[in-house]
């Protein structure tokens, strides 16, 4: 029988625990029933039990009961993971996997078992720093912006002189982005109106972190889309990181922070709908109540402003989708579609960005095999585990070059990133990848 001193510590060391901390239904919804074994890409990688949603959720749930120590070999497991949420479509039982892989990384931040001092510095410069102050994230945006038009990037390349560099900072060097010419703030009036008609509903727009600063026109379109729809657009120009990156990464502090930054930048009771853009930003923007859902001073305004968050295809379709009048000039597009993990499992969008397209004139939608398979994108994965990520990569364009598409349509930033990466080195450089919305956007102009 257990002593009642060892019962204080077990107690002590369950409430330490961010696994433990969780409600332990989430833990013991799931079946085993394996449904989720043939949509999981890195189970497909390996065939192996611990690289599968049900393997990982058996290992924490090891960790929750005090029948295994959270080591650096389970962290590593919950690393591996995509956190594409493709389990959770196919899960009958209806388990939360979202709230178990940033618990589960957050225990691994908590109790620093992957903790080295490479970790410490890149956490401090970019989640704790860059990515908690817009304006300095804007100001890097600016520097890197000059490096690249300057010819600078051009001649240390020609030079040999990354080759001095190490793996892993020559594999960042050559992923880096083109930085956009202006930011949003530049593009986007604080307020706009439709010009032709009195405006039908009010929206707060949001422009993202790596949107505003490598796709900073993708939020044009969508505030010229959204104006084309009757809505006037009000997008605050200093806006702060939604907080995704930091709680998949298990920082829930800083993300919590972030959360609150925004409800107070944007109040939800003076709009219809936020809207985003950006597939990974909208799924975590829709889990503030969640993530908010013990601070008594924000929770009702989490809840609230969650239930406003719209993707921008799901609020056109939904609100009455004005289709682009067809133009003689029109040119003929074959258009694949890739779905957003995160828009898909995350937020549950499929229908509504294809029916965006199907609305564009000249466009004809060509089937793009695996089209919701991950991409290898996943945040940061392409740096923690390039490898696999560069396996789902030539998975991925090996499917874009069957499909025979002029134009790779999708609603995410990390994902446009990823297979434009991937065709440039395939040497496709004749196909497209662009936002549904810049199509859209691209349409009514002509018009």
């Amino acid at each position: 029988m257990e002593s009642a001193a060892a019962a204080t510590d077990r107690r002590g060391r369950r409430a330490g625990s961010m696994l433990r901390s969780l409600d332990f239904s989430v833990l013991q919804q799931c079946l085993h029933c394996g449904l989720c074994l043939p949509v999981c890409p890195t189970y497909a990688e390996t065939g192996l039990e611990r690289h599968g949603p049900r393997g990982r959720i058996a290992l924490l749930r090891a960790v929750a009961l005090d029948e295994l120590p959270m080591s650096a070999t389970i962290a590593r497991e919950m690393e591996y993971c995509l956190g594409c949420l493709a389990c959770t479509s196919a899960c009958p039982a209806g388990v939360r996997y979202a709230e178990i892989f940033e618990a589960a990384r957050a225990e691994t931040l908590r109790t620093g078992v992957l903790d080295t001092r490479f970790r410490r510095f890149l956490r401090a410069i970019t989640l704790r720093g860059l990515f908690l102050r817009p304006r300095a994230l804007r100001a890097l945006g600016v520097a890197m912006r000059l490096y690249q038009r300057s010819g600078l990037e051009t001649a240390l390349r020609r030079s040999g002189a990354f080759r001095l560099l190490s793996p892993r900072w020559r594999r960042l060097e050559t992923m880096a982005p083109r930085v956009s010419p202006r930011f949003s703030h530049r593009l986007i009036a604080p307020r706009e109106a439709p010009a032709a008609e009195p405006p039908r509903r009010r929206v707060a727009l949001l422009t993202g972190c790596v949107q505003d600063l490598i796709y900073a026109e993708v939020n044009r379109d969508t505030a010229d889309v959204l104006l084309a729809h009757g809505c006037e657009v009000v997008t605050p120009p200093v806006q702060p990181c939604c907080g995704s990156m930091h709680a998949h990464n298990g920082d829930l502090e800083a993300a919590r922070t972030l959360a609150r930054r925004m409800i107070d930048l944007i109040p939800p009771g003076s709009f219809d709908a936020v809207i985003s853009n950006a597939g990974g930003c909208g799924s975590h923007l829709r889990h503030y109540d969640r993530l908010l859902a013990d601070d008594p001073a924000y929770a009702d305004r989490a809840r609230a402003f969650a239930a406003k968050v719209r993707d921008v295809h799901e609020w056109l379709v939904g609100t009455g989708l004005r289709a682009p009048p067809a133009g003689a000039d029109a040119p003929p597009l074959r258009v694949a579609y890739h779905e957003s993990c995160h828009l898909r499992h995350g937020q549950g969008v499929a229908r509504a960005p294809r029916q965006v397209l199907a609305a564009i004139p000249g466009v004809t939608l060509v089937d793009l095999p695996e089209a919701e398979w991950c991409c290898g994108s996943a945040g940061v994965y392409s740096l923690t585990q390039p490898e696999t990520a560069d396996r789902l990569l030539d998975r991925k364009v090996a499917n874009v070059l069957a499909a025979g598409a002029d134009v790779v349509a999708l609603g995410n930033p990390g994902c446009q990133l990823q297979i434009e990466t991937g065709l440039r080195r395939a040497g496709a450089t004749r196909i497209r990848v662009a936002h549904t919305v810049t199509l859209f956007a691209e349409a009514l102009r002509r018009a």
